[in-house]
């Protein structure tokens, strides 16, 4: 049966039963809400993130916003989140947008763009550069509220079962990316594929896909992704900071009281941070045990394809800017904090590392 038979009948049920589903069940005040995630059970840094998410939107309401958390496959599939709480079948997802820019090339911005903005970077530009209100703006249109609830950091540039050196070693190549970056991957003659990570391992290995990212030491090395290929490149043009959102029916945020608004956006933010700090520790620790075996040659991208990279997202970052003007006004103000903070960043943090190098050796 095809999802949306499975929707129409949903909607069916409740017609004819006289039942408010799929609203949220409400008991003497008592709000039991779902959300979904795109994230396999158990995942380290993703579902444990959504789930402390919920643990203390719980608390924190004192138990009238009860949240129940169901892992990709266990209510919908990973990729259909989105339309789960666009069309009410779940009030919140948690996944990354960059999976859904078919629905708005602008989505990606909100997540990652190659050589785009890190997770330092990308918070200001949402909480105080204009971002924040451009994707309310965004996601209005399918009925969401997004908040962003999680950054990663930089990422991996990924798991290959043979070394790269040059873009002629990207002809043919089948890779597992999503959205911008393997558009950037496609235009160098790679044959690109996004799978939910549950299904990343067993491609890698099976030799249906030749490489693949996920995300950086702590979390590639859950996968399983250590076991299925032997070289491991740095660093990750295609994602410096990626944020995952809290994603909200909207009809069901515009109910919430503004105290209630209030708490869901402070548990988000202090969760971004929470989470971040827990991807930066833990891949400090996973990288040691990755250095540490002897079969896993860890490589940095070479200069020519780093040059490549870079030529080839700012014309896809362009081109995507181009699909719509809505789009294009999200492009035009990252690309304008972009700038602006990158200048900032020269004198301060990149600044100060190089100094600190320095001082240290």
């Amino acid at each position: 049966m095809r999802r949306r038979d499975i929707l129409t009948g949903a909607g069916s049920i409740a017609i004819g039963t006289g039942l408010s589903f799929p609203a949220p069940a409400i008991a003497q005040g008592i709000r039991e809400l779902k959300m979904v995630t795109a994230w396999p059970e158990n995942s380290p840094g993703l579902q444990t993130s959504a789930e402390r998410l919920a643990h203390s939107i719980t608390v924190m309401s004192d138990g009238h916003l009860k949240i129940k958390v169901y892992p990709a496959d266990t209510l919908v599939r990973p990729f259909e989140v989105f339309d789960a709480v666009s069309t009410g079948v779940a009030n919140m997802y948690h996944s990354s947008d960059y999976y859904f820019g078919a629905k708005s090339p602008a989505l990606n911005f909100f997540a990652s763009a190659p050589y785009g903005l890190t997770a330092d970077e990308l918070c200001p530009w949402i909480d105080f550069g204009g971002g924040q209100a451009l994707w309310d703006e965004v996601d209005a249109q399918f009925n969401i509220k997004p908040l962003m609830a999680l950054n990663t950091g930089v990422n991996m540039g990924g798991w290959f079962n043979k070394e790269v050196n040059t873009p002629d070693d990207f002809k043919g190549l089948r890779y597992r990316m999503p959205e911008l970056g393997a558009e950037v991957l496609r235009r160098m003659g790679a044959s690109v594929v996004t799978l939910p990570g549950s299904d990343i391992v067993g491609a890698l290995k099976s030799g249906a896909i030749d490489a693949s990212e996920w995300v950086g030491p702590w979390m590639d090395i859950d996968l399983g992704l250590d076991k299925a290929a032997d070289y491991y490149y740095y660093p990750g043009f295609h994602e410096p900071g990626t944020a995952n959102p809290l994603g909200i029916t909207k009809t069901l945020w515009d109910g919430l009281t503004t105290s209630e608004q209030a708490l869901i956006e402070a548990a988000a933010h202090a969760e971004v941070t929470r989470s971040l700090g827990q991807f930066n520790a833990e891949n400090v620790k996973w990288l040691k045990v990755l250095r540490a075996d002897k079969r896993i040659k860890i490589r940095r991208f070479s200069d020519e394809l780093i040059s490549v990279f870079g030529k080839l997202s700012k014309e896809v970052l362009a081109d995507t800017a181009a699909k719509d003007p809505l789009t294009r006004k999200v492009y035009d103000s990252y690309m304008s904090f972009l700038t602006g903070i990158m200048d900032w960043d020269e004198l301060s943090e990149t600044g100060y590392r190089k100094t600190r190098r320095l001082a240290l050796e």
